[in-house]
């Protein structure tokens, strides 16, 4: 039983050669590690699938390596006593392991849950607990602590793998734990003795089988945990190999977390489906520099990390001389100038496409190959509302951003701005066989073969989640007039005033964080007079701008309450306030005297704020400034990454906005 011969689709009109539309197809009618096999004999040794920074060099994996190391993985799991339709936690950071385990395990029947890292030992526990995994595949030493401390609570859990042998030294005789390295040592002797163990596994596998479950964000409770199949993977990855400018042998650069959405349809879905080398980085670090290196055609990536990019290129060219200030400002006027033309279908001028050229050619290509974003043909955002400006900004720089939407439950993004069609308010337009409509009470349908398969163990929740056949989204939206989608917000978010006008906090929000001296903001006003925020400071940004003033400070803390800080926010905030309505305008605010954290579950893991907990814990500051107080003593606690509980005293001001 084998895939139809792949046959390469090769365009006349600058796009990679990619698979043609029959090949695509039938990969709909096969596993994700079926499907490697077949890649690995048709592309084999004289093509790169993985590379991987370390210590500075790039090391690679051809498919046939990609092949080998995942069936050597999948043996050694059922050495380990691992068995069909059971449950593989893998908790490891962007690495060639990540994929190892997760399509090895899928090859012989296992379903694999990917979780963050970042993840408190109870965290980690009670996730681990909700699916009974059999096995965890660990990164390090301080996963694997995370692990040792809670195992009184994981007697479902045979056994533990971990990656890195950096300090594993004193834990080699538990026989719980085993190193990646015997893992595969095992699957060799298993191999050895059951030669033909694997291709009977491998093939037994069918489309409609869960490879994978994802945890919803939990914005507004505990995560749920969406189960997504081989044939929903195929069917996203063939809409995203007909929409995106990539092919045979294309880079992507893995940069998003491996239990998000993004990287599993990517590194377990597009690229393997496509026939795409899957980039890993060295560090978080050396992400800019790996850019440069790798040359990325497409990268999706959070509104975050456009955000901070924004904020941090921003900062900089404040910083530098007056010529590179005033030629930076000129080339992004009239950058901005073309885009909002471009935006509106509107010619433009043979002087406006002339000047362009000149401030591309002498600033604006310069400074996206300093970021290293100059080869990037396609650039999207998604996860989280964006602000119009952060859009605006990096197109008049050069760079094709696009706003897309998607969701865990609906197999990642399906609504993408088209090339031609960039509208910057809008998240675009449907991808191939996706279906969007909108209901009577606003909220955002969606009909598509990578629509999930349910929630795990959660029938009342599936049934919940489909009205008719339709995905229910959640999200609030309307069509335009010319069929872009413009997402509202979350129905269950959309706030009304004293006088019953509404709005969607994001609308606000996404604006405020523009600022590259505001991390995160959060907005209230459900049934009061006016509208009132809470502000975290960017301590990179507020940092040095209070260093380069000789403002003294010590801690988040005390940079935050720093009156000269207050003065700085303000006016970031009349700003945003000379762009909204009346009834949209923040009055009040608070610096908040901590970062909002998903550690403190302020936020999920996926850092997106969790409203209802916010508020219920600040609700005293809330009130404050509801109140006329000017001030408010308050007394908080903090975790700490180890575990550790701190406790915070200080006095927040509530700052009018005149």
């Amino acid at each position: 039983m084998t895939v139809p011969a792949i046959r390469e689709r090769v365009s006349g009109n600058g796009r990679p050669a990619g698979l043609d539309d029959a090949t695509l197809n039938a990969y709909g009618k096969y596993t994700l590690p079926q499907i490697l096999g077949e890649q690995a004999k048709r592309l084999g040794a004289g093509h790169v699938a993985i590379r991987e920074k370390a210590y500075g060099i790039w090391q690679t994996y051809n498919w046939e390596d990609y092949f080998s190391y995942v069936r050597r993985t999948a043996l050694g799991l059922l050495s380990l006593g691992m068995r069909r339709r059971e449950n593989v936690a893998i908790v490891t950071n962007n690495h060639p392991e990540w994929l190892f385990c997760e399509l090895g395990a899928q090859a012989v029947g296992g379903v694999t849950v990917n979780l963050f890292t970042s993840s408190i030992a109870d965290e980690l526990a009670e996730a681990l607990k909700r699916f009974q995994a059999t096995v965890v595949v660990a990164q390090d030493q301080e996963q694997v602590d995370k692990l040792l401390e809670t195992r009184a609570r994981l007697g479902f859990v045979k056994s533990v793998v971990y990656v890195d042998p950096t300090g594993m030294r004193t834990y080699r005789k538990d026989p719980w734990l085993t190193s990646y390295r015997e893992l595969l040592e095992r699957g060799d002797e298993l191999e050895r003795e059951k030669p033909q163990l694997f291709p009977s596994e491998l093939w037994r596998g069918r489309p409609e089988d869960v490879a994978v479950m994802i945890q919803t964000s939990g914005t507004t409770g505990l995560p749920k945990l969406a189960m997504l199949s081989h044939r929903n993977f195929t069917a996203m990855a063939r809409k995203w190999l007909v929409e995106a400018p990539v092919g045979i042998g294309s880079n992507w650069l893995s940069i998003t977390p491996s239990a998000w959405i993004v990287d599993q349809v990517w590194g377990a879905g597009i690229t393997l489906t496509g026939g795409l080398t899957m980039n890993f980085p060295e560090t978080a670090e050396t992400i800019e520099a790996d850019f440069r290196e790798i040359g990325p055609e497409v990268i999706v990536s959070s509104s975050r990390f456009w955000e901070d990019l924004a904020s941090k290129i921003r900062v900089k060219m404040a910083d530098s001389g007056l010529v590179k200030r005033k030629l930076f400002g000129l080339a992004e006027r009239i950058g901005q100038k073309a885009v909002d033309k471009e935006a509106k279908k509107e010619p433009i001028s043979l002087a406006l496409r002339t000047v362009r050229r000149a401030a591309e050619a002498m600033v604006l290509r310069p400074l996206m190959d300093r970021v290293g974003c100059l080869g990037m043909k396609s650039a999207y955002t998604g996860g989280h509302p964006i602000s119009p400006e952060v859009i605006r900004f990096f197109r008049a720089c050069g760079l094709n951003l696009k706003q897309c939407y998607g969701l865990t439950e609906a197999g990642g993004i399906f609504q993408v701005q088209p090339d031609d069609e960039v509208k910057p308010e809008t998240v675009g337009k449907a991808l191939l066989e996706t279906e969007v409509k909108i209901a009577d009470d606003q909220e955002v349908l969606v009909k598509s073969p990578s629509n999930f398969a349910g929630y795990y163990n959660d029938y009342k929740a599936t049934e919940d989640a489909f009205r008719d056949g339709w995905l229910r989204t959640g999200d609030a939206g309307y069509l335009d007039p010319d069929g872009h989608l413009v997402i509202i917000g979350r129905k269950e978010e959309i706030i009304r005033n004293k006088t019953g006008a509404a709005f969607s906090p994001d609308f606000i929000e996404t604006r405020l964080k523009f600022s590259p001296y505001i991390k995160e903001a959060v907005t209230w006003g459900e049934g009061r007079p006016y509208i009132t925020s809470f502000i975290n400071i960017d301590m990179g940004n507020v940092g040095n701008w209070a260093e380069e003033r000789m403002i003294p400070y010590t801690t988040y803390t005390d940079l935050s309450q720093q009156p000269k800080v207050e003065e700085l926010v303000l006016g970031e905030i009349r700003d945003v306030n000379e762009r909204l309505p009346d009834y949209m305008k923040i009055r009040k605010f608070i610096l908040l005297y901590k970062l909002l954290d998903a550690d403190d579950e302020e936020l999920t893991r996926t850092g997106k704020v969790r409203r209802r907990f916010v508020y219920g814990l600040y609700l005293n500051l809330i009130e404050a400034m509801y109140r006329n107080l000017k001030e408010l003593e308050v007394k908080s606690q903090v975790r700490y990454r180890d575990g550790q509980v701190g406790k915070i005293e200080t006095t927040v001001r509530i700052i009018d906005v005149q």
